[in-house]
């Protein structure tokens, strides 16, 4: 028997309109109870947004994806007007974080105004009580897990995330969340975080579009096989995984279906 699962990290609005209408389509043949999707500039927030009001199980968050070019003032402070004029259909921030893969192609991007952006994002979190979807690895989870602290933020996800040992443990002493992508069926680093972090903090996410082999793009469905994969990790059984899974990501993202 297949149990539900919740797609915890997604960009919904990225996908090609036939691909994203597919989904939406086979969530019920595939048990998928709900899709997060997060946002990367202002026309994906009022995307999500839309897209959440049709009912589909769609759970939108607000943000801006750090991993691009500085934007003009004025669309963060739309971003910002934004989340609080839709406080109440917003189930999350995000995503949000620092600009680690653009640093790594270019060294001489200032991190500043990137971290003043962050902060502007976590204090709206903080005000209204909403999860924190973080893009935040290695060196960067640092950084951001002093913020966190600065401000008292507990509701922290930290999506696909990359990082040493002591941060994982830092992380995992302020109970922060990460979630694990199809990636974990191949890449020894994602096994790795699985078999370190606590289950009760972990969460599935696909994280697409993008593509799985270079073959086929990633699709909710395929959260699956991660849960099968966890659950062969942790030597826990497979139904107990589902279950503490779908906990978790309801609990976190207080979504109204928990079971």
């Amino acid at each position: 028997m297949v149990h539900s699962v919740i797609d915890a990290h997604l960009h919904l609005d990225w996908y090609a309109r036939e691909r994203r209408e597919r989904i939406l389509q086979e969530t019920r043949l595939h048990q998928i109870d709900g899709l997060i999707s997060v946002s990367s500039n202002l026309d994906s927030c009022y995307q999500n947004l839309d897209m959440a009001d049709k009912g589909l199980g769609i759970y939108p968050a607000a943000g801006f994806h750090p991993e691009q070019p500085l934007p003009e003032d004025h669309e963060i402070e739309e971003i910002i007007t934004l989340i609080d004029q839709q406080s109440d259909q917003l189930t999350a921030i995000g995503e949000v974080g620092l600009p680690y893969y653009l640093r790594q192609e270019n060294p001489a991007i200032d991190l500043e105004p990137y971290k003043e952006i962050l902060e502007q994002f976590m204090k709206k979190a903080a005000r209204y009580n909403k999860p924190l979807a973080l893009h935040s690895i290695y060196e960067d989870a640092d950084v951001t897990c002093n913020f966190l602290e600065k401000h008292s933020i507990k509701n922290a996800h930290f999506h696909w995330f990359k990082g040493g040992t002591k941060t994982i443990e830092r992380m995992k002493s302020n109970r922060y969340f990460v979630s694990i992508t199809p990636d974990c069926l191949y890449k020894e680093k994602t096994q790795q975080l699985i078999r370190l972090y606590p289950l009760e903090l972990l969460m599935v996410e696909t994280d697409g579009p993008w593509e799985f082999f270079k073959s086929e793009w990633t699709h909710p469905k395929m959260l699956h096989h991660s849960v099968k994969k966890i659950s062969e990790l942790k030597r826990i059984d497979l139904e107990s995984v589902y279950k503490q899974l779908y906990k978790n990501t309801c609990s976190f993202y207080h979504l109204p279906h928990v079971k």
